[in-house]
């Protein structure tokens, strides 16, 4: 795992490489490779034993042409500004691929939540939603749940802003529970997607995904619920882990069962009968289909060079590095980028805020119905780019098409002053 690698720079090296394929001055281009603005805070909590917790906190807001900043908010104790920056970068032309009408934000807290209580957590969410207060809005930037977030601190975000401003408004994030104006659909969006585009890459290859091997980096909410799709479509999972390790079963795993058994128990290691790994080993194993979906550089140029996987499909952000990317097309292993593939989270976001707008909600069918054509119709754009302009890889295609839209966007509105 590549711990030294900026995220912000791979973001930023992966525009160039697509602006390359493009007519676009570097003037313009600059505007493109930049966040529009930074919240970086630090956040004062009293905690349980009256003691005072100092968190540092920010939010990116990189680019707003398109529509409304929209991406989510993580705890996890490695949150920097440029890890944020970077990570709203992605949401960005995440949504301009699979064209809904969105910017690109991004937020987080420095802190292992596992070390404080649920009275902590609540109010160390809502001292963070006050400082959040006057950036975030229905028709300005929209949050949602990221790694160690969900529908409980999105309820908590909900009911600050709301009280702060004395009003009703479930718009305010997405990823909320059902009855505080989530949609149904929602916390299997992400994984769904994950096997959308595995499904379409696999038709488009010509191959089977019903005899495809898998393996699953990370099995949280994304990487579980994509390979209990994957199961359902014929698909063998092999392999999966977490951060205590990996479990192995040529045999195929049942996905759900271990699932239940990290709820359990917390990890994933120590699940009966099966082969224990490390984490490297299952990056590396020899697999028809690998989905990282745990954190960003995961996969190094070093690790690349043994990775057997014949298409990589990527749940988490940013998992491969740019070398690692150019080790992957130079090997002919197929890569779907993370800002196709998990674009289910931010999608089926965008439904509950048009949901949440009309006061009208959908059917869960009716839900994954729209997923499905929206995955459809972004993975389709990208093979028409990726063949029309004899593009290297996949990522070089997902990025021109939203590049380009990010761009149009921008001309059609002008600058101003």
């Amino acid at each position: 795992m590549a711990t030294d690698v900026n995220p912000f720079e791979s973001l930023q090296e992966q525009i160039d490489d697509a602006a390359a394929h493009m007519d676009v001055g570097d003037d313009v281009l600059a505007r493109f490779k930049r966040p529009e603005r930074v919240l970086e805070t630090t956040l004062s909590v009293t905690l349980d034993d009256g003691s005072l917790g100092t968190f540092e906190a920010y939010r990116s807001q990189f680019n707003g042409d398109r529509g409304p900043y929209k991406g989510g908010i993580r705890y996890h104790p490695n949150v920097t500004r440029d890890e944020v920056k970077a990570l709203s970068g992605w949401m960005a032309y995440k949504s301009a691929v699979v064209n809904i009408p969105y910017g690109g934000g991004k937020g987080g807290i420095a802190l292992d939540p596992k070390e404080y209580s649920l009275t902590e957590l609540e109010r160390i969410t809502r001292s963070y939603a006050a400082e959040l207060r006057p950036l975030v809005g229905p028709d300005t930037d929209i949050p949602a749940p990221d790694v160690n977030t969900g529908q409980r601190e999105m309820n908590w975000i909900k009911g600050t802003y709301e009280t702060l401003e004395n009003t009703t408004a479930p718009g305010i994030v997405t990823g909320k529970a059902i009855e505080s104006g989530g949609s149904e659909g929602r916390l299997e969006a992400t994984g769904r997607s994950v096997m959308l585009t595995a499904r379409e890459a696999f038709s488009y290859l010509g191959t089977d995904l019903a005899d495809a091997t898998v393996a699953v980096q990370g099995y949280g909410n994304a990487g579980s619920i994509a390979a209990r799709l994957l199961e359902a479509e014929g698909a063998s999972v092999v392999a999966v882990s977490d951060s205590s390790g990996a479990v192995y079963d040529e045999n195929g795993l049942d996905a759900g069962a271990v699932r239940e058994y990290k709820t359990e128990t917390g990890s994933v290691t120590g699940y009966g009968g099966v082969e224990e790994r490390s984490n490297d080993d299952l990056l590396t194993a020899d697999v028809d289909l690998l989905i990282p979906a745990a954190l960003e550089n995961a996969i190094d140029a070093d690790l690349a060079e043994d990775v057997e996987a014949d298409v990589i499909v990527e749940a988490a952000n940013g998992p491969l590095t740019p070398d690692a990317d150019d080790v992957l097309t130079d090997r002919d292993v197929y890569v779907l980028p993370d800002v196709l593939a998990n674009a289910g989270g931010v999608t089926v976001s965008y439904f509950e805020w048009v949901q949440n707008r009309q006061r009208f909600y959908w059917s869960e069918e009716q839900v994954n119905d729209e997923l499905e054509t929206v995955i459809a119709n972004a993975f389709a754009d990208l093979t028409s780019a990726f063949e029309d302009q004899d593009l290297p890889n996949f990522r070089m295609a997902a990025y021109v098409v939203a590049l380009r839209r990010v761009i149009d966007a921008y001309e059609q509105g002008g600058n101003w002053p």
